[in-house]
């Protein structure tokens, strides 16, 4: 079955921000610089510190992320979220008070007549994350 994973673009600071995930969310993270690629020595110097790619993977969480924009650059908006899928309501708890670290708390954790609980925010880095766990009755 087909699986729909995060890809961030960010504006220099890549590194900083998966970092950041994995220290809310576990996980193993590897990244590559541009300055690792063969053509590095042509580059000028402040581009060989910029992210080609990043992968942050912790069981079935997996975010990438890059640096690498076109000439638009990078242009924020609310069309893309990560649904970050609780075990429990614990996790959800530590998840959503570390990402929110720094960011902006939108909606606090909730939990709905149907035993669903749900809260949205902001990070640090201007993206939004909607946390979900359903406890089973």
């Amino acid at each position: 079955m087909p699986k729909v994973t995060a890809y961030l673009n960010f504006s220099g600071n890549c590194r900083e921000a998966m970092s950041f995930y994995q220290q809310c969310l576990g996980g193993e993270l590897s990244v590559r610089l541009l300055g690792e690629q063969t053509e590095a020595n042509q580059m000028p110097t402040q581009m060989k510190n910029l992210v080609l790619h990043a992968t942050l993977i912790n069981q079935n969480l997996v975010i990438m992320g890059s640096d690498m924009l076109g000439d638009e650059g990078l242009v924020k908006g609310n069309a893309v979220s990560l649904m970050l899928h609780c075990d429990n309501q614990e996790e959800m708890k530590e998840f959503y008070q570390k990402l929110s670290f720094e960011g902006k708390q939108i909606q606090p954790l909730t939990q709905s007549t149907f035993g669903e609980w749900f809260g949205d925010l902001i990070d640090k880095y201007n993206n939004q994350w909607l946390l979900y766990y359903h406890q089973l009755t």
